[in-house]
């Protein structure tokens, strides 16, 4: 019995430790990024869609009526006109030597009267004449500086330097005042971009720079860039030109002119782009980047993350956007840390592996560093 009680203990500490399974682990806590919230200098970045335009256009048209006879836009071969101004000059020199004779004829008429020789209705007649061929040489006189003038428009010449669009009427087109532009001509070295503002951003701008004299110099110091639409920074800077008298009533906007250099005629007027430029400094912003905003109708929620690592939704009120950066101005404190990527990984509660988040090279700049932009 001893023996077969031994046999039976020795069963039942084995089935036990058989029997026993390993413990099961839950799945680690959610690795997260975040960045500490700190109020900081911050330059603060406006842009704005732009249009781009000739700084001068010129539309060529024809001052009188005629045919095209060459498509060239420095000098055509005008026949009708010059026929015309031949012909004026030719009736201008007979009504001169007409004149010339009747003068003689005047004097002669004078020194006959003196001498009893005529009466006074011949010498009269001979007076008339004479201013009759005065009239006519001055009428003449007139007629051939019109068709001088008739002339000179048949010959197009471009008013500015730039470049002239395709022609609009081809040779052999009978043209004239009446029949629309020939082409159009546009300088654009420089070039301007046509910006346009909101009715709030204007007031924000007037009422940060109420003084007159001190808002142009400010404009006037602005270096802007231009952002192509294939996401290309232009190299050159551009500078302030002018501002439209009035907002558009039906928008709220107001537009200004950006000019920019454009040796080699790069850019055209019709593209489309975004001007940028450094407004002024923000002093002691709390900025977080924008992908660490949640936004849910009209409401703006952050994750933070507190010493325990333990996660807790907070709402927020934002501010400005400032480059790739948010302005939080309400519900955060310097210090805090937010969670910038993971957020659907961040819920209430939760315990997270929080690790600092490193910001891309642009994300924030200083006013130095934006301006050596290229």
């Amino acid at each position: 019995m001893r023996a077969t009680f031994a046999a039976l203990l020795i069963f039942l500490v084995f089935s036990t430790a058989c029997s026993r399974k390993p413990a099961q682990t839950g799945p680690p806590p959610p690795e997260v990024l975040v960045t500490t919230v700190q109020p900081r200098d911050v330059p603060r970045v406006l842009e704005r869609v732009a249009t781009l335009d000739g700084f001068i256009n010129a539309n060529i048209n024809a001052q009188v009526q005629g045919y095209i006879v060459s498509r060239d836009y420095q000098e055509g071969s005008p026949r009708p006109f010059e026929a015309a101004l031949a012909q004026a000059k030719g009736t201008l020199a007979k009504d001169q030597a007409n004149q010339i004779k009747a003068e003689a004829d005047k004097k002669r008429a004078i020194d006959l009267f003196n001498k009893k020789v005529i009466s006074d209705q011949e010498r009269d007649t001979f007076f008339a004449t004479a201013d009759s061929t005065t009239a006519n040489v001055e009428a003449d006189e007139a007629a051939v500086k019109q068709t001088e003038i008739n002339l000179g428009y048949t010959r197009i010449t471009a008013p500015i330097d730039g470049v002239v669009g395709f022609a609009n009427n081809q040779v052999g087109d009978l043209v004239g005042p009446s029949t629309g532009p020939l082409t159009t001509m546009s300088q654009i070295d420089p070039i301007k971009a046509i910006v346009t503002a909101g009715e709030g951003p204007w007031t924000d701008f007037v009422s940060r720079h109420p003084d007159a004299t001190e808002r142009n110099a400010y404009i006037k110091s602005l270096d802007f860039e231009l952002i192509l639409s294939n996401g290309e920074v232009y190299p050159k800077k551009g500078k302030f030109y002018a501002l439209d008298r009035n907002l558009d009533i039906k928008t709220g906007s107001i537009r200004y002119y950006v000019t920019f250099p454009n040796p080699g005629y790069i850019l055209r007027p019709g593209q489309f782009g975004n001007v940028r430029f450094v407004a002024d400094m923000k002093k002691g912003a709390m900025v977080i980047p924008q992908e660490a905003v949640n936004e849910l109708q009209g409401s703006y929620q952050v994750a933070v993350v507190d010493e325990n690592n333990k996660v807790s939704i907070r709402p927020v009120k934002m501010g400005e956007r400032i480059g790739a950066m948010w302005e939080v101005t309400d519900g955060l404190k310097s210090g805090e840390r937010v969670v910038v990527q993971g957020l659907q990984k961040a819920r209430e509660g939760s315990t997270v592996i929080a690790k600092d988040w490193t910001p891309p090279a642009d994300a924030l700049v200083s006013k130095a560093d934006q301006q050596k932009k290229p």
